[in-house]
């Protein structure tokens, strides 16, 4: 299960910063609306200096479902261990969604992403917990190669119908600690 922890020693980079409001340009919204749903979505940025992912998930004409991802790009991290990132939760949980090609629509691996609610707190999620999965269900895939990444999404597909807010600050790659 994915923990709230402390920073340790390891090496890290940056996959995403939210500190301007470029930041969240290359993000757009994949609702259950491409499957006739009524669940709705952005990422917007927050002058205090990160972003929110905010919508409402509707479960009106079998929907349930809302998410952001990046347009391709060069995300990957060869010899990533885990994906730690800064968020502040409102009690739900998401996804963090990885993709490893550039087409709309096929596999993307996820891990659950259970942030502090109402405070600001650092999750790590290894690279063992990301599944590959399809339109919300588990396939056979190989195991998420963390140097072919091109795309971050989140989402949220909690079945529980009402407005969300996730707050996320950074995320970053984390590969162990040399000597």
């Amino acid at each position: 299960m994915p923990e709230v922890a402390e920073a340790g020693p390891s090496c890290s980079g940056i996959l995403v910063a939210f500190d301007g409001p470029e930041s969240v340009l290359a993000w757009s919204a994949i609702d259950d609306a491409v499957m006739g749903g009524l669940s709705s979505s952005r990422l917007v940025f927050a002058t205090e200096g990160h972003a929110d992912f905010i919508g409402t998930v509707s479960l009106a004409n079998n929907g349930g479902f809302a998410s952001v991802r990046t347009l391709p790009g060069a995300y990957s991290a060869p010899g990533m261990l885990s994906v730690r990132l800064r968020v502040r939760g409102d009690g739900r949980r998401y996804r963090l969604n990885l993709r490893t090609d550039d087409a709309w629509d096929g596999v993307s691996y996820q891990a659950a992403l259970v942030p502090p609610v109402g405070q600001w707190g650092e999750v790590v999620l290894p690279i063992g917990e990301f599944a590959p999965r399809y339109r919300g269900r588990a396939v056979l895939a190989p195991a998420l190669d963390p140097g072919r990444i091109r795309r971050l999404g989140l989402m949220i597909a909690d079945r529980q119908p009402g407005p969300f807010r996730l707050s996320i600050g950074w995320l970053r790659s984390e590969a162990a600690a040399l000597g």
